[in-house]
């Protein structure tokens, strides 16, 4: 099921028409989306750019489904098959899709296979098990008499995903959302449509009915229409900081129920009994995963001063020794970024930080012999004091700061003084202690001798970097609504 074109010789996926309620449909707007490869400059992909007449398509088709369609009618069990169908399917094609989402934003081609792709398969994954086990009805006793509190399915959603790892964060919303009984329009970013392509051939095949998901490749004019508009629920949105205040002013407008994983500084913290082989072999790839464009990324290395010429000399080689490369070669572990405009603000961060008097231990530059893509070295400051720009502001590029401390209370403050609070680790040879540490820390995730994102628990920021938890029971709960019905005092009824 796909309309898709390749031309043989410049490899141009072409598609020429929109996913709306289960069926490509030719759209009401003439505009397209040229999707540009980051390592070539070249466009290799074009697809429709949605208008304000798809969305309104797409919402009415998602409101009939919700409110009279069989998807939030179906028996659970029913909703689990279909939905294990879609993640099979995802398994299945995990190649395919992992070369899509690496030729459109820059991801090494071994980390998209892992996090991008098959990531994207643990979501759905675990959301069946959440959902399989999630208490949607319970008795309780009330003041005046027995209650049911039941959990019902919110409506419509519409769910805003952004290009950096743009299945693994479709699947954080739609996975919970479809289980829970929910209808959605999906909105991909303009720099990564084609994957979402794959995964509406995907949700056909696997038998989700119609009117149930929609996929609208559009810019922010269009996602701001989306988000603003009356017949959706509930608005899931993961992006910049300054975009989720936007959602959130214009979703209050319908008083429209908002989830927002938004921007992150994440510390990681070494404490001075750290092992530094360990600590710099599980910082290193926590702090340039994806070329740094993660929302997770640790991207503020606390040091103790200590130690920290001996951490700065280590992390500085392990830095210069990461490759650099084609995205699609297994063997990169650092690609371009998704587009000029990143690469030019980690120019200019390099910039700022140098001109704040930041000293430069590794990159700083465009890596030699790449005159060609997007591509910016990675890149360690060292002496960076926690009050400058490089310290305080979201890079999104492989531009990584290492702070030195003078004790542990330090430490603790410099990792919570910062807007953010998404995610953050721990590096010791006490995890105990480390737990300790964990508890003081203000950030939604924390990770302790290790980085990891577990599809289980609550994922989600403290301050600026959200509203809401995507993952395990929390986030299945942020696409039901709660009911509390009355009960006659004495009434026994089923358990």
């Amino acid at each position: 099921m796909t309309d898709a074109a390749k031309d043989s010789a410049s490899d141009l996926v072409e598609h020429t028409r929109l996913y709306i309620g289960g069926e490509l449909t030719d759209p009401r707007g003439t505009d397209v989306i040229d999707v540009v490869s980051p390592h070539t400059e070249q466009v290799i992909g074009r697809v429709p750019h949605a208008s304000r007449a798809d969305v309104d398509h797409a919402v009415a088709t998602a409101r009939r489904a919700f409110d009279e369609g069989p998807w939030p009618r179906l028996p659970l069990a029913d909703r689990i098959e279909v939905v294990s169908r879609i993640k099979d399917a995802i398994a299945l094609r995990h190649e395919e899709i992992a070369r899509s989402i690496s030729a459109q934003n820059g991801s090494p081609y071994s980390w998209s296979v892992l996090a991008q792709a098959l990531g994207a398969m643990m979501v759905w994954d675990a959301a069946i098990t959440v959902a399989r086990d999630f208490p949607y009805e319970e008795r309780r006793a009330g003041v005046l008499g027995p209650i049911l509190v039941r959990r019902e399915p919110v409506g419509v959603v519409a769910a805003v995903v952004p290009w950096n790892v743009p299945q693994f964060v479709s699947a954080a919303k739609l996975a919970p959302a479809l289980l829970a009984g929910c209808s959605v329009v999906l909105k991909p970013s303009p720099e990564t449509p084609l994957d979402a392509y794959i995964l509406g051939d995907i949700a056909r095949e696997a038998g989700l009915p119609e009117g149930v998901l929609s996929i609208l490749p559009a810019d922010r004019e269009v996602s701001e229409y989306l988000v603003g508009h009356p017949d959706v629920d509930k608005v899931s949105f993961t992006g910049s900081v300054a975009a989720g205040r936007r959602v959130m002013e214009v979703a209050a407008r319908n008083l429209t129920r908002v989830t927002l994983e938004l921007g992150g500084k994440s510390a990681a913290v070494v404490l001075p009994d750290a092992d530094l082989e360990s600590t710099v072999a599980g910082v290193v790839p926590a702090a340039w995963m994806n070329n740094g464009q993660a929302c997770v990324a640790q991207t503020r290395i606390l040091a103790p001063a200590s130690r920290y010429d001996e951490f700065a000399e280590a992390f500085a080689a392990a830095a210069g020794q990461l490759v650099v490369g084609d995205p699609l070669d297994p063997a990169t572990q650092v690609g371009p970024l998704v587009a000029k405009r990143q690469q030019q603000r980690s120019f200019d961060y390099i910039r700022i930080g140098q001109e704040e008097g930041a000293k430069i231990l590794a990159g700083g530059g465009r890596p030699a012999g790449r005159d060609r893509g997007w591509y910016v070295e990675p890149t360690l400051f060292g002496g960076v004091d926690n009050s400058m720009r490089i310290a305080r502001e979201e890079i999104f590029g492989p531009v990584i700061c290492l702070l030195p401390y003078a004790d542990e209370a330090e430490a603790l403050r410099i990792a919570n003084d910062s807007e953010y609070g998404l995610s953050g680790s721990v590096w010791t040879g006490d995890v105990e202690h480390g737990i300790d540490f964990a508890r003081g820390v203000r950030t939604g995730t924390f990770n302790v001798n290790t980085f990891s994102l577990d599809m289980f628990g609550p994922f989600g920021g403290y301050k600026n970097s959200g509203v809401g938890r995507e993952f395990g029971p929390e986030g299945l709960s942020e696409y039901l609504e709660h009911k509390m019905i009355h009960l006659p005092a004495g009434y026994g009824g089923e358990a």
